[in-house]
């Protein structure tokens, strides 16, 4: 995340922080573990109508080696059994966005410093 921040020149450490922390859910975090170690963690937020990715980060060490691939399957699986589409927001300058579109999500809208997308299985 700092990079992506740091491109738009928008990184604020304590800022950054504060508003992990202001939206801290414990059962909502999910830790990812590859091979034992602590690869990285998502967030996921169940709303009246849709699951929300809230965040997904994986550490520099652990990308491209498929983990995030991974975790969208179990949250597109998640998403499936409720019948809820997902929505999630990337920063308009992050590698993040290519990701999602490979993954099927589409753009519903852009914000100042975002781009919103939807996973709808329907």
């Amino acid at each position: 995340m700092q990079p992506s921040l740091e491109a738009v020149g928008r990184f604020d450490e304590n800022r950054v922080r504060r508003r992990f922390l202001d939206a801290f859910v414990p059962e909502e975090t999910f830790k990812i573990i590859e091979n034992g170690e602590l690869a990285g963690f998502f967030v996921l937020r169940n709303k009246h109508d849709h699951l929300h990715l809230d965040h997904l980060y994986i550490h520099p060490d652990y990308q491209n080696r498929s983990i995030g691939g991974k975790v969208i399957a179990k949250v597109k699986s998640e998403a499936a059994n409720k019948d809820l589409p997902i929505r999630l927001c990337a920063l308009r300058d992050s590698k993040a966005n290519n990701f999602y579109r490979k993954h099927g999500f589409v753009k519903t809208h852009e914000g100042e410093f975002d781009i919103y997308y939807e996973f709808n299985q329907r």
